[in-house]
């Protein structure tokens, strides 16, 4: 897993590799399975893959990061990269 501020993070405080943990995703996920899967993981960090490759990179955020991410998202702050750019 890689760490989105810092140097890699595999989890080495915790004996949870990606597989063991307990992804979920918004209901409002693209049905083609373009999504974002959010994991909790121990130490207070939130896990972020790519449901198309679960095997893929993982990130890992604090819970701190994350909950400054959903706060700009919630008041707009990000509502500019959801437009469709090819107009």
């Amino acid at each position: 897993m890689q760490d989105f501020v810092g140097p890699a993070d595999e989890l080495t405080t915790s004996s949870t590799s990606s597989g063991e943990l307990r992804w979920r995703k918004s209901l409002h996920s693209n049905p083609n399975g373009s999504c974002v899967e959010l994991a909790p993981v121990t130490g207070r960090r939130v896990a972020m893959r790519n449901s198309r490759h679960p095997d893929g990179n993982v990130l890992v955020h604090t819970a701190e990061e994350f909950r400054e991410f959903l706060l700009g998202a919630k008041h707009g702050e990000f509502d500019d990269l959801a437009e469709d750019l090819s107009a």
